[in-house]
């Protein structure tokens, strides 16, 4: 235990002022989406341009091109809030329906499959289904966030528990450490989210 605290003390205090810089906005950015913020994504915004430079000063392409597509949804994701929530004080949080629940899950998971499989045939990944887990679940939790839907939040529970036990494993006790106060984040949303989805039904009915 204590080398895993130590693990966790030294990536806080010697990361590179940059990965610090983004630490700090990731977390603010999601602890603002948790309260519905619009500050939310322009905060969003910022943090993933410098993810995208982290990845691509390590030579980490792919990833650095992911944080491309939470850049157009994150932007999407600011004008649709603004400019569909009518005379309301702030766009209505919404619950899909179990198609498309069920095909959320469905083109998540081909994804997984279908990039896992590249990535075993074309390069030297360590977990190629792992990652593509997270990459693919990920990009649809962005997708149902910015839309607004509540069931964003059990998928990025479900990618950040992944997410943990992966890096767990890896004996990457910092980087689990980071996926598990997202872990808690989520949860919090879930639950924020569920309740303002309660209390706008009940409104609506009054």
């Amino acid at each position: 235990m204590n080398t895993v605290l130590q693990n966790i003390w030294n990536g806080l205090t010697t990361a590179q002022p940059l990965d610090q810089v983004n630490l700090v906005l990731g977390i603010t950015g999601v602890a603002l989406m948790v309260r519905r913020s619009l500050w939310a994504f322009p905060v969003g915004l910022v943090a993933v341009a410098v993810q995208a430079k982290l990845f691509w000063d390590a030579t980490f392409y792919a990833d650095a091109k992911l944080q491309g597509f939470f850049f157009v949804s994150l932007a999407y994701g600011w004008w649709h809030w603004v400019r569909h929530k009518g005379a309301a004080p702030e766009l209505p949080v919404t619950k899909l329906g179990w198609p498309a629940r069920l095909g959320t899950l469905a083109a998540a998971s081909a994804l997984t499959v279908a990039w896992g499989a590249w990535q075993q045939a074309n390069n030297n990944a360590v977990m190629p289904y792992r990652d593509a887990f997270i990459a693919s679940f990920s990009m649809a939790a962005q997708i149902l966030q910015v839309r607004k839907n509540v069931e964003n939040w059990p998928v990025w529970v479900a990618v950040n528990a992944v997410a943990i036990a992966a890096y767990w494993s890896a004996d990457l006790a910092y980087t689990a450490f980071l996926y598990a106060i997202y872990l808690v984040l989520a949860f919090a949303g879930w639950r924020e989210w569920a309740r303002t989805l309660r209390a706008e039904k009940k409104g609506a009915t009054a």
